[in-house]
């Protein structure tokens, strides 16, 4: 008996059509969805700040025609004896906030990172005050620096017996600067030790613990372990608390508006008067390009060096 055996054919297979390479270019699909962003970005950000740098180099008064009178905004600008003043406050404000208000936060977040219960609570209260409008907070303390010595400030140093340290705070041309930097300390003191507590939460728990077998104290584990290892929350501090006071203005021109006279000015406060008071727009803007260009410096320069010191863990 012959067995015979059905071979049945396999069905040819397509050739699939060669890939083609990813397209690639502005004409690409996730362009057209970002372009309408990127429209609204140039025409609410870019253009009024290249019109901004053309408008420094006029006269224009903000109503009618302008004319080009080249670097004379300038040359007025470094030979303003007011705006000399405000640069002075304005570092002076800058140095202070960076240096109180990082060494406060970093000082909350040692604190609030430790295993207490309250420790949450804590966190919401501290961070609480950087949420609040700075116009708001200038209010609060306007209050707080009232030169009533039954009121405020005066009236706490009063109730405990110091009642000679009361002072018209906001008043006396040598306290209103200082006063200033206290209320922009108190807001955003929270803000810089949240940072903190996210880089201490980055420091390996196991590096505390070998130092401790050999024989480290606290203030040596903090000073060779944890300090190093909190280099990089440093750098954003450090960065962001040097910019907002660069360009402070909202907190002074609440609660002083730059006075008593001219001592609380800063050039944020300069520059809007010129443009919004005296209608110098062409020298508001000369003041406004002078400023950017510094804050943009200063920021290269610190994150250049901040970022040279950052370490891994």
């Amino acid at each position: 008996m012959t067995v015979t055996t059905r071979r049945t054919a396999r069905p040819a297979t397509t050739p699939s059509p060669p890939v083609k390479g990813r397209r690639t270019g502005f004409l690409t699909p996730p362009w057209w969805f970002v372009a309408p962003a990127l429209l609204v970005y140039a025409a609410v950000v870019l253009y009024p700040s290249l019109s901004g740098v053309m408008y420094a180099f006029t006269d224009w008064s903000g109503i009618g025609g302008k004319s080009f009178n080249g670097l004379a905004n300038f040359r007025a600008l470094f030979h303003d004896e007011r705006a000399v003043g405000a640069l002075k406050n304005t570092l002076l404000l800058t140095v202070a906030i960076v240096v109180v208000q990082n060494g406060i936060g970093l000082l909350l977040a040692l604190g609030v990172h430790a295993r207490i219960r309250s420790r949450t609570v804590l966190r919401v209260i501290f961070f609480a005050p950087a949420v609040v409008s700075p116009v708001m907070v200038a209010f609060l303390w306007k209050y707080v620096y009232n030169p009533d010595p039954h009121a405020g400030l005066n009236g706490l140093l009063g109730a405990i017996g110091l009642g000679g340290l009361r002072q018209d705070w906001l008043g006396d041309p040598s306290l209103a600067v200082w006063s200033v930097a206290g209320m922009v300390v108190w807001q955003y003191a929270g803000y810089s030790m949240v940072i903190f507590l996210a880089g201490l939460e980055g420091v390996p728990a196991d590096l505390h613990e070998a130092a401790m077998i050999d024989g480290a104290g606290r203030f040596q584990r903090f000073r060779y372990i944890t300090w190093p290892l909190l280099a990089p929350a440093l750098t954003i501090n450090v960065m962001l608390s040097t910019i907002g006071g660069l360009k402070l203005f909202d907190q002074v021109y609440a609660a002083t508006g730059g006075g008593p006279g001219y001592a609380s000015e800063t050039l944020s406060t300069v520059l809007y008067k010129q443009a919004f008071v005296y209608g110098k727009f062409g020298y508001s803007t000369a003041i406004a390009l002078v400023l950017a260009l510094f804050v943009a410096a200063v920021s290269l320069l610190q994150i250049a060096y901040l970022r040279g010191r950052e370490v891994q863990a």
